[in-house]
């Protein structure tokens, strides 16, 4: 039974709940746990033995430290130690050891490992105290004494330098290779448009911390509580970069309080907690500043040139995209910027090219829809400035050049319901309504635009394990070591298991976030429901051959001489279809059969062979209204309609937030986000939330989410895909045609602040 008792640790569903059915629209499993403050997050877990760790940043962008002065630290009552590279415990030192299973090409980063400054923010110490605040109190006094070294962190002045990656992480298709001859083909159409799209950084800010808390057991085990998108690539991190077993090791992080990328890697304080622990031999906790937030990667600054050449009649004839982003000069950090150029639009002549700057800054790293965010904004724009162009309207031009199959890599999609999407959407929102030429709309004193965009992301499935145990009672614990940073998925995988064994939804727990699990990918991509999802049918359907078989060994019963297709179980029966009075419940069952526990476990591989047939994405359509106060160049986004295209939707609150959620983000992107670098210094200045702006509850106003029918057999064996990316792809530019419309100018970098609105300004 001590499973079960560990499940009771995991949030189940209020009594009352009752059956449920794939697709229904069920409250959080986990709202109660999180609106009660009872959910833990990696900060919140104690030992009587925890010491306190806060981290020393460096003040300089690339250097040395020659000196450090601890003195005046050492001193404050409370501290126990510094660590620094000169007496931390020790680390394995080949690149190998560093690489999590997410890294991309390169020398990983490695903390506190030598006296070498890559980037200003840097870690390179570790102050350990009884208290947080002796803590903090003491890093303010740790004096360091550097060597400079000559710094690029401008991407802009360094745009010659651009390289093709070399070293490619997995995951990662590069721009493939051209189709036809875009030159000539633009060189000879009679319509053409050429346009360079800036996209500046952008830093997570999850609501949760970054945060570390390393539990020190008598017998040297630690159980690490870390704020992570999956607890068993930090285990297999710590493992490696310390040369420790991994039953020495248990990474767990059951509540994430949002990460959107942000927790893919390891971050440093993991490394420092672990570092703390193992020399003090305690217990030790480690909690980034929301400054310190700010110190680590971030979406890549991008420049992107596009050109579009179509007939009279909107039928494209050439299709160039190149991107040009920032990465780190000991990793080749790589996104999927341009492929979706070859991929939306049917056209014979496509050319797309992808280039990398080497600078002293971190290491980017993914942040929602990564490449999609960038790219298919600067494709979605450029195809608006081609339908001003050709005096059409922005609909009907992406229709005119509709296409259901990927033309860059000679595919069929698996299912693509965008036409669906852009009918929809375009009815709800009242499209043909909308006059062709600029500035013809306005509401009192402010312009009024209507704009459109295409949403694409990938449809992925990893592998994963999952276990499903029924106990005696007709309680239904399953579990995989998967992750939820907020998306529902505590709650769509009991909904999964709970409709496939017709249990009620408050019978059923599900466990995640523990790297002692069955196996589970790291929850990024959108890839969760199709992976996790899949297995955990998997198991329950095990589970329910089981259960027949052991329904046919009982001699007498009257499912002795059924077959397994013969049976359904519902409502906490297994029984005969064709006649629903012959039937047994779970609990009989399993006490007829003298069974206490019945456990099956089911491993999930994705159908390589058939996928790899396919090209696998969900899509969308975007429809935009702005309000634009020309005098103060002010932009009021109000009013959204976003259609999804995503397969079968598992659970339809939670994928409603999930979009809800990405059309804020989009809002954030077209208008309010950016981190700003001083390069002289260089170091990211508005390393804070008031002054990196995000929007506001006034900031948003009607959005409206449709889903379509789809059923992706293809993607998975639920008809599912995922809905966490494409919420966001194409918001930024439906608002940004939306402001163009309002007021004939083109804004062609992101954020497009009152400045940029009001005066043209590039922003680059």
């Amino acid at each position: 039974m001590t499973d079960l008792i560990e499940s009771l640790k995991a949030p189940v569903a209020p009594e009352g709940t009752g059956y449920v059915t794939k697709g229904m629209s069920v409250s959080r499993v986990d709202g109660r746990a999180k609106v009660t403050g009872t959910a833990q997050y990696a900060a919140e877990h104690f030992a009587a033995d925890l010491a306190h760790g806060v981290v020393v940043n460096s003040s300089i962008p690339k250097g040395r430290v020659t000196v450090f002065h601890l003195e005046a630290a050492l001193a404050v009552p409370g501290v126990i130690d510094i660590i620094t590279y000169q007496n931390r415990p020790k680390m394995r030192s080949f690149d190998l050891s560093y690489k999590d299973m997410t890294a991309p090409g390169g020398s990983p980063f490695r903390p506190l490992y030598d006296e070498k400054v890559l980037y200003s923010g840097q870690p390179i110490a570790l102050v350990v105290a009884e208290t947080f605040e002796a803590a903090r109190h003491a890093a303010s006094l740790v004096n360091v004494e550097y060597a400079i070294e000559p710094h690029e962190t401008n991407l802009m002045d360094n745009l010659h330098r651009g390289h093709k990656p070399s070293r490619l992480k997995a995951g990662y298709s590069p721009p493939p290779d051209e189709r036809g001859d875009a030159q000539a083909a633009f060189d000879a159409a009679p319509v053409k448009i050429a346009a360079t799209y800036y996209n500046g950084v952008e830093h997570h800010n999850p609501l949760e911390l970054f945060a570390s808390t390393v539990i020190r057991d008598a017998d040297g085990h630690l159980t690490i509580y870390d704020k992570t998108q999956s607890s068993q690539n930090s285990r297999w991190y710590v493992s490696h970069v310390f040369g420790l077993s991994k039953d020495k090791v248990t990474v767990r992080n059951p509540y994430v309080g949002g990460a959107f990328g942000s927790g893919l890697r390891p971050q440093y304080q993991l490394t420092l907690a672990v570092m703390a622990s193992l020399k003090l031999e305690r217990s030790v906790r480690v909690v980034l500043t929301r400054q310190q937030m700010f110190t680590f990667g971030h979406r890549p600054e991008t420049l992107q040139h596009v050109k579009l050449a179509a007939e009279r009649d909107g039928t494209l004839r050439s299709i160039m995209h190149e991107a040009i982003a920032e990465t780190s000069r000991i990793e080749d950090y790589v996104e999927v910027v341009v492929n979706w150029s070859g991929q939306l639009y049917a056209c014979d002549n496509v050319r797309l090219g992808y280039q990398l700057v080497d600078l002293d800054q971190y290491t980017p790293i993914d942040m929602r829809a990564p490449g999609a965010a960038h790219g298919v904004h600067a494709l979605e724009v450029a195809m608006d400035e081609l339908a001003y162009e050709l005096h059409m309207d922005p609909l009907a031009l992406r229709l005119k050049n509709y296409t259901e199959r990927d033309q860059m890599n000679d595919l069929p999609f698996s299912t693509k319901e965008l036409r669906a999407c852009y009918e929809q959407a375009a009815e709800r929102f009242g499209w043909s309504s909308r006059p062709l030429a600029p500035r013809s709309m306005r509401d009192g004193t402010e312009l009024v635009g209507w704009g459109m965009a295409t949403g694409q992301w990938d449809a992925m499935q990893m592998f994963a394990r999952a276990s499903a145990v029924l106990h005696a009672d007709g309680r239904l614990v399953v579990s995989s070591a998967a992750t939820d940073i907020g998306t529902g998925t505590y709650t769509v995988m009991a909904m999964i298991a709970a409709a496939s064994m017709g249990l009620p939804l408050e019978k059923v727990t599900f466990q995640l976030g523990d790297s002692t699990l069955p196996v589970a990918p790291i929850e990024g991509g959108s890839s969760h429901v199709a992976t996790v999802g899949s297995a955990v049918e998997g198991a329950c359907e095990k589970l329910q051959k089981r259960l027949y078989k052991l329904a046919r060994s009982l001699e007498g019963q009257p499912f002795e001489h059924s077959n397994f297709n013969d049976v359904e179980f519902v409502e906490g029966h297994m029984r005969l279809k064709l006649d629903p009075t012959v039937s047994v419940t779970l609990p009989e069952l399993l006490a007829a059969g003298k069974e206490t526990r019945v456990e099956e476990k089911y491993l999930l591989l994705p159908n390589v062979l058939k996928q790899k047939k396919y090209t696998r994405s969900t899509h969308s359509a975007v429809f935009a209204e702005v309000k634009v106060d020309e005098e103060f160049g002010t932009v009021r986004v109000t009013r959204v309609v976003s259609a999804i295209a995503a397969g079968r939707i598992m659970s339809l609150k939670t994928a409603h937030s999930q979009i809800t959620g990405g059309v804020v983000w989009g809002i954030s992107e077209a208008l309010h986000e950016e981190t700003h670098a001083d390069h002289r210094l260089g170091r990211f200045m508005n390393h804070n939330l008031s002054e990196y702006h995000v929007p506001v509850n006034a900031d948003i106003h009607d959005i409206e989410v449709i889903f379509v029918d789809e059923d992706d057999r293809i993607v998975s064996r639920l008809g599912a895909k995922g809905v966490g990316e494409i919420g966001l792809v194409g918001v930024s530019a439906a608002i940004c045609n939306a402001i163009f419309h309002a007021t004939g100018k083109r804004v062609r970098s992101t954020p497009m602040t009152p400045d940029k609105v009001m005066t043209d300004r590039p922003g680059y």
